[in-house]
């Protein structure tokens, strides 16, 4: 998957290289904690809570035309996993967690008459890497998946460079976490045979810096 966004990515580049404008986007918003459940029977389970965090990241923006751009962007976030599951008797453990999004998507632009007011609202999809660490046994891991996310918001041009971006975003690890992050327990094999799906919602901004003029 991740050669594909390469390829893709690339382009993408190849297309928009002809568009006037290009802008570069920076982001840091609060991420709310969000509760998985993966059951199979009452000695077969593994539920717990992803801790809110600090999302933070970037992203390179090419506008195919006034209204609509293309992004490819990274976010991360490093909180932890308290989850409690079944291995020869009931189990507690939190687990150290970074997560790391790299996503491909498209930003809709909304015409005001106010040019420095730009209200937004964008969907994106691509990967999440899980990186963990047991600390009852200090075993490591990654585990990859698909994600998909929703963002809307406003930019406010400061300039005709600078802007400020305030933005609520919505990002989704579909079937992330049970089997996977069991293994990571010490176990020899994955007792979980589903999995839970995670949430996470987002509120923050950034800033966002344009490298060429807009046509407008």
């Amino acid at each position: 998957m991740k050669k594909g966004l390469l390829v893709l990515f690339m382009g993408l580049l190849s297309y928009c290289s002809f568009s006037q404008e290009m802008r570069i986007n920076t982001y840091g918003s609060y991420a709310f904690r969000d509760r998985i459940d993966s059951r199979y029977d009452y000695n077969d389970y593994y539920n717990g809570i992803i801790e809110d965090g600090f999302l933070f990241g970037g992203g390179m923006e090419f506008m195919a035309t006034d209204d609509y751009g293309v992004e490819l962007s990274y976010l991360r976030m490093n909180s932890s996993a308290f989850m409690n599951y079944y291995k020869n008797g009931p189990q507690t453990t939190n687990f150290t967690l970074a997560t790391n999004y790299v996503l491909l998507g498209g930003n809709r632009y909304f015409d005001l008459k106010n040019k420095m007011i730009e209200p937004y609202g964008g969907l994106q999809a691509g990967v999440v890497i899980f990186g963990y660490k047991n600390p009852d046994n200090n075993n490591t891991g990654t585990i990859t998946k698909f994600a998909w996310g929703l963002k809307t918001g406003v930019n406010v041009w400061a300039t005709k460079k600078v802007g400020i971006k305030f933005q609520a975003q919505f990002l989704s690890a579909v079937q992330s976490l049970g089997g996977g992050f069991y293994l990571g327990t010490g176990g020899s094999g994955a007792a979980v045979t589903t999995n839970s799906t995670i949430f996470q919602f987002g509120l923050g901004g950034g800033i966002m810096i344009k490298l060429a003029p807009n046509k407008k």
